[in-house]
């Protein structure tokens, strides 16, 4: 043992503190811990000159590595008590580049269950950065989040608590400053700041609170001891000017060197470091990679002993900047291998400069200063290993990753070198850096189309996640396409029929329709909107399915905007029948809202066959990963809300009468000019919008604000019946009847049908029947009045039957002519009157 370290056995109980405290007049005031948790020194820096220096932390002054270990472990096993068993399985651990990445990592341990992740000051190519932030006070102020998995630190209602770990909560501005930076892109309900001392004056406290209220979370703190630090007025330039001054006074003074020492052999162990295992939180460390270091550690501790010389019994395992759990864990099974004939040390180098001053009140004795040696994104610069120097270690065991091991790690004033003028044996332990599996760069996602370059609607009513076709030939003469859909040799979304143009006389009716049912359609409007903000608020996103739900969602958005001030999102999507929804716009929206928080809009419910699609196709969506593939599923909700539901298929609706909805009368001219969705396979790739075309050329008869503003105006007057319908509704059961398929499915076999594709109900689906398809018959309910008196003038023009039928649960179903050729038409172009 050196006469260095005798003597400062001999004076151990002077606090490390006192040089910095009798020359400045800091000061540290609390708990009986805290004097053995910090001691203070002195560095050059602008904005804080002192520095509390911690005993258990394993950054600048060694410590057994249980105990550094333990400390960490600890603070996890209370934060587990605190948040119990379950929400502690969810949480998610970050801690801070550099001197807490091995305290947060045990964190971590403690809740068990945790997976973990670490800011880092080093870039990794092909890496996409998911965050950072900025530490204010510290000589190297940026951090990096880099995590593998990009759902790792994802946001939402369901999120879970993040646990956040540094070493000191001196003022809070580097935590609020991440959770500000992480909460504006991944919002949670829940903090968890943990820290081995909390410094904070009773402004900084004040401030976390007013903070936590601000962004309407709650904020928990776990520390283990606590206090204040008092600083005098003038001591940031007094500490600096007596930094200059010890400075000049060490000038030229070999303090690393030791005279007539031969410098000590450098030897290399091969650790056998588990492949699967990531060498710490760079990129996010999971518990099954916690399980596998753990089976690990005794083997590879036993490699690092038989290496020692016989004679060594004392030990510093000596980490490398952020690299701070493999070596402690290492440093830990050391002790467990090695047993109590040996004194296990652990402690780092780091970037931070700090004044070394040899007395026993001084917190930093020595240092070793040494080029970087790791290719740092910064450049090259001094690097410092604290208190190793004099220590009186037989052997020092450095413990670096792949990445760190360069010519300047070997060179003649290098770190090996400086450590071998210290001590008898150096121990060189290469961790393999963790690379992260380089993952294919995501298709750049189109945008939203918005109006008035696609659509006649406002730019803010909606975004139409479609891609704009308007000048691709889509239209194919009606017969033509009939024959090629239910012949199979097309498919009825990859072409368009012929756009209706409305006569004068079915323009009146249009007209007369809808001054009859705005005060109604402005009820179901509210009905459905307070239905949606009661269980799915307070902000969903709208997401009309095209075209068809694109006026509803628009009307449902003037709604919440009208009564509640709310500006709702809203965009169109496209789903067809039998292919599916669009993946590229759900992974739009998963991008850039909380799939939680996205609700499906619908006009009606004809059998349900959209709402099964829609559910089919989010299932499949999310079985297949979501948005990121193997990231696991993104949360939509297939759930659909519509404005009418006679089908009885879903439990978000505003009425299930089968009415006439003014909007269903016409195509594009009641829906901001947007033809009917297109998925073809020439013209839309896997990372394109489904198509649609826009229908500039009818702006003349375009009727798509008339119809919001014939309803809108009516918001005011149905007010109080939306009210009461939509407390007896959200006290009611509203589970789906599915009534509307039975009947389907009845219809199709009485008239020989036998293809419920064919069978088209209600007074909407029966409009696009006669208005795109081949109809063959119209069945209506007997009685049903005015709500099918434009369902009669459009049969009348294409000579189709109207047979009226009692029984029916639909105001009208639309056949399809089930065994279409060309001439089924007729020469006049209208239907054949039978089979």
């Amino acid at each position: 043992m050196s006469g260095r370290a005798r003597r400062e056995e001999a004076v151990d109980v002077v606090w490390s503190g006192d040089w910095v405290a009798e020359r400045l007049g800091v000061a540290l005031e609390g708990d009986a811990e805290l004097h053995e948790l910090l001691g203070l020194a002195l560095r050059r820096n602008p904005k804080r000159a002192h520095l509390l220096v911690s005993n258990v932390l394993g950054k600048h002054v060694p410590q057994k590595p249980s105990v550094v270990y333990g400390a960490g472990y600890g603070l996890g096993e209370r934060v587990r008590a605190l948040l119990g068993a379950e929400e502690a399985r969810r949480a998610v651990v970050l801690g801070y580049a550099e001197t807490a990445t091995g305290l947060g990592h045990a964190v971590a341990d403690g809740l068990r269950d945790a997976p973990y992740l670490h800011s880092t000051r080093r870039p990794v190519a092909g890496v996409a950065q998911a965050g950072g932030f900025e530490e204010a006070h510290s000589h190297a102020t940026s951090h990096l989040l880099l995590p593998e998995d990009p759902e790792l630190l994802a946001g939402g209602a369901e999120a879970s608590t993040l646990v956040l770990v540094d070493d000191e909560f001196s003022t809070g501005n580097t935590v609020l400053n991440t959770i500000r930076a992480l909460h504006e892109t991944h919002p949670r309900e829940r903090y968890v700041i943990v820290a081995l001392v909390d410094m904070r004056s009773a402004g900084d406290r004040d401030r976390l609170t007013a903070f936590a209220a601000e962004i309407g979370a709650r904020v928990d703190l776990v520390t283990r001891s606590s206090g204040t630090v008092t600083l005098p007025e003038g001591v940031l330039e007094r500490g600096q000017a007596l930094v200059a001054d010890q400075e000049a006074e060490q000038a030229g003074r070999a303090d690393e060197a030791v005279a007539g020492v031969a410098p000590a052999p450098v030897t290399r162990v091969a650790l056998h470091w588990p492949a699967e295992v990531p060498d710490g939180g760079r990129h996010g460390f999971t518990p099954a990679h916690r399980a596998a270091l753990e089976a690990a550690l005794p083997g590879m501790a036993e490699r690092i002993a038989g290496a020692l010389d016989s004679d060594v019994r004392r030990v510093l395992v000596l980490g490398f900047e952020e690299l701070m759990y493999a070596p402690l864990r290492l440093g830990t099974a050391l002790e467990a291998a090695m047993g109590s004939g040996a004194e296990i040390r652990y402690s780092t180098t780091t970037r931070s400069p700090v004044l070394a001053v040899d007395d026993p009140g001084y917190a930093i004795r020595t240092r070793l200063v040494f080029p970087a040696h790791d290719d740092p994104a910064d450049g090259p610069g001094d690097r410092y290993a604290y208190n190793v120097a004099g220590a009186g270690f037989d052997a020092v065991l450095a413990v670096i990753d792949s990445t760190a091991d360069t010519p300047e790690l070997h060179a003649p004033d290098g770190l090996l070198a400086r450590l071998a003028a210290h001590t008898g044996q150096v121990l060189l332990a290469v961790v393999p850096s963790y690379t992260p599996t380089p993952v294919q760069e995501p298709a750049v996602l189109p945008e939203p189309l918005r109006g008035p370059d696609f659509s006649s609607y406002a730019p803010e009513d909606v975004g139409w996640l479609l891609q704009d076709l308007s000048d691709t030939e889509l239209e194919a003469p009606t017969e033509e396409r009939e024959e090629a859909i239910q012949s199979g040799g097309a498919h009825y979304a990859e072409s368009l029929p012929v756009e209706y143009q409305p006569s004068a006389e079915y323009q009146a009716l249009f007209a007369a329709a809808l001054d009859a049912s705005a005060a109604r359609i402005a009820r179901a409007v509210g009905t459905v909107t307070e239905t949606v903000l009661a269980e799915r608020g307070p902000r969903p996103v709208l997401v009309s399915l095209a075209r068809a739900g694109t006026p509803v969602g628009v009307l449902m958005r003037h709604w919440a905007r009208h009564r509640h001030g709310l500006d709702l999102p809203h965009y169109a999507i496209s789903i067809v029948r039998g292919r599916g929804i669009d993946a590229t716009a759900l992974r739009w929206l998963a991008a850039h809202h909380d799939p939680a928080d996205v609700v499906f809009v619908d006009g009606w419910t004809g059998k349900g066959a959209i709402t099964r699609e829609l559910a089919a196709a989010i299932e499949e969506f999310e079985a297949s990963g979501g948005p990121g593939g193997s990231a696991g599923p993104a949360g939509f909700d297939p759930e659909i809300a519509v404005l009418a539901d006679p089908g009885g298929c879903v439990r978000t609706y505003g009425t299930r009468e089968d009415f006439l909805i003014p909007s269903a009368c016409l195509n594009s001219t009641v829906s901001g000019l947007i033809s009917r969705t297109v998925l073809r396979a020439d013209l839309v790739g896997p990372d394109d919008f489904h198509g649609a075309k826009f229908y500039r050329e009818l702006a003349g008869s375009d009727v798509s604000g008339d119809f919001l503003a014939a309803v809108t105006a009516r918001f005011d007057d149905v007010a109080d019946q939306v009210d009461a319908e939509t407390k007896e509704l959200l006290a009611a059961d509203r589970a789906p009847t599915w009534e509307g398929w039975a009947a389907v499915e009845r219809i199709s076999e009485e008239y020989g049908i036998h293809d419920v594709n064919l069978v088209k109900p209600g007074v909407g689906e029966t409009t696009r029947v006669l208005l795109r398809r081949v109809p063959w018959k119209i069945l209506a309910k007997r009685g049903a009045g005015t709500d099918l008196t434009h369902i009669r003038l459009l049969a009348e023009q294409r000579g189709v039957p109207v047979e009226e039928v009692d029984d029916l649960p639909y105001s009208c179903v639309g056949l399809i002519h089930p065994r279409f050729t060309r001439g089924a038409t007729g020469s006049d172009g209208k239907a054949v009157q039978g089979a």
